[in-house]
């Protein structure tokens, strides 16, 4: 099944932080945001703390939603509640793409849009295609990943956002001032392995014809 992916999310936490602390963060991550996608206006933050963004690789779209919220977690350092995301991925077809994604239309964003409204309190990321059973398929490994990867401390969650943004353990290491012993046991605590194996699955999955 080939097609856009479309993701639609907010920010969990959010209000916990203060308003001055919460206009930088949304500018650094909509900075960070259009550094990932393939064209200007592909990714936008709105209404505060909602954000969409527009991939054209199920895989690379999967990755950044994981790293995203490595972001989040990781801009959680001293307060009370660790910050989070909520997403909804919707895989299909665009009938029209307007200056940014804000302003696109077709399916990939109805099912996205359509999916972000009706996703329990408790779920963190879905994904939604055209196909029912698939989509079957798709929730019940989300909901396992998703324990793993609610579970990263803000350690972890950096460790494993550097790493998607390519760097090997010893920049790693030189980047957080630790040891690149510290730095592989974080990855191997954060069970970095099964999660990439997920990945590579729903992607293969999503992306069969």
């Amino acid at each position: 099944m080939k097609g856009y992916i479309v993701i639609t999310g907010d920010v969990i936490g959010f209000t916990s932080i203060t308003v001055s602390k919460r206009k930088k963060l949304m500018l650094d991550t909509n900075e960070l945001m259009a550094s990932w996608v393939q064209k200007p206006g592909y990714a936008r933050v709105f209404r505060g703390d909602s954000f969409q963004m527009l991939f054209e690789n199920t895989e690379e779209a999967l990755k950044r939603s994981i790293q995203l919220r490595c972001w989040f977690k990781k801009n959680s350092s001293g307060l009370k509640d660790m910050l989070d995301v909520k997403m909804a991925i919707g895989i299909g077809n665009i009938s029209y793409h307007g200056k940014t994604v804000l302003d696109s239309d077709g399916e990939a964003f109805h099912l996205s849009g359509r999916t972000f409204d009706v996703m329990e309190e408790d779920e963190n990321l879905s994904i939604v295609t055209s196909d029912k059973l698939k989509n079957e398929q798709l929730k019940i490994i989300l909901n396992l990943a998703d324990i793993i990867i609610s579970s990263w401390t803000i350690n972890q969650a950096t460790v494993i956002y550097l790493l998607l943004e390519g760097k090997t353990q010893q920049q790693m290491a030189d980047e957080l001032k630790i040891s690149q012993s510290a730095v592989n046991n974080r990855i191997k605590l954060s069970r970095w392995k099964k999660i990439e194996k997920a990945i590579r699955y729903i992607a293969t999955l999503i992306d069969q014809q």
